[in-house]
């Protein structure tokens, strides 16, 4: 009689000689090529994921430095121009005494980007060097970046309405700065190197460590 108290080892879709489609989750044998549902590419692990992944990381990082740098907004009056970067526009905001205002959009266009990119490295890293941390969080992270990554651009969208809002002619008007344009191919770089990582590697290792 078998001991129940042993360490079971679970068998995964490619021990079983199975792989999964990506986009439709339909599960079809190793040599099939091509999903017979949606006629997506199979493919076991993404070997190249990494590759695109640090590529659009780069990306995006080299394009949130002047999305800080230069001005979000213009405004134009009859008296002066005036240029706001993202992190001088909230502490205007600040001074004038809205503060949660101003945290608001310290948060999702410094803490949040930032947080992004830390979080996609560590995963990638970690998928290739091994860590402690365990595969349960590693992947609640991933999901969570993805989750955000939808609402990356809430900046560029209030840029937007406030553009087309405050259009007095002569007397006054706000356009976009070239740090909006920046941004918004920041968060999509973002995206894309989220979209790139190919999440089973965060199992891999587990896995290999348990039939060690």
């Amino acid at each position: 009689m078998a001991n129940p108290r042993s360490k079971l080892i679970a068998v995964t879709a490619r021990d079983a000689g199975l792989v999964g489609c990506t986009r439709c989750t339909a599960v079809w044998p190793m040599d099939h090529t091509r999903c017979g549902r949606c006629k997506a590419p199979l493919q076991s692990r993404d070997d190249r994921s990494l590759s695109r992944v640090w590529a659009w990381w780069w990306a995006g990082l080299l394009f949130y430095i002047p999305a800080n740098v230069y001005p979000m907004l213009i405004t134009r009056t009859l008296l002066e121009e005036q240029e706001s970067t993202i992190i001088g526009g909230a502490i205007e905001i600040a001074l004038y005494g809205d503060i949660p205002v101003a945290a608001i959009i310290l948060f999702a266009s410094v803490v949040i980007p930032l947080s992004k990119f830390a979080a996609i490295a560590f995963l990638a890293i970690s998928s290739r060097r091994g860590t402690r941390v365990p595969g349960q969080q590693r992947h609640l992270l991933y999901e969570a970046v993805e989750f955000i990554g939808r609402w990356s651009m809430i900046d560029v969208f209030v840029v937007a309405i406030t553009s087309a809002l405050v259009q007095l002619n002569v007397v006054a008007s706000v356009t976009p700065g070239p740090a909006a344009i920046a941004f918004a191919l920041s968060v999509i770089f973002t995206m894309l190197s989220a979209q790139s990582f190919d999440s089973r590697m965060i199992w891999d290792q587990i896995e290999g460590d348990e039939r060690a």
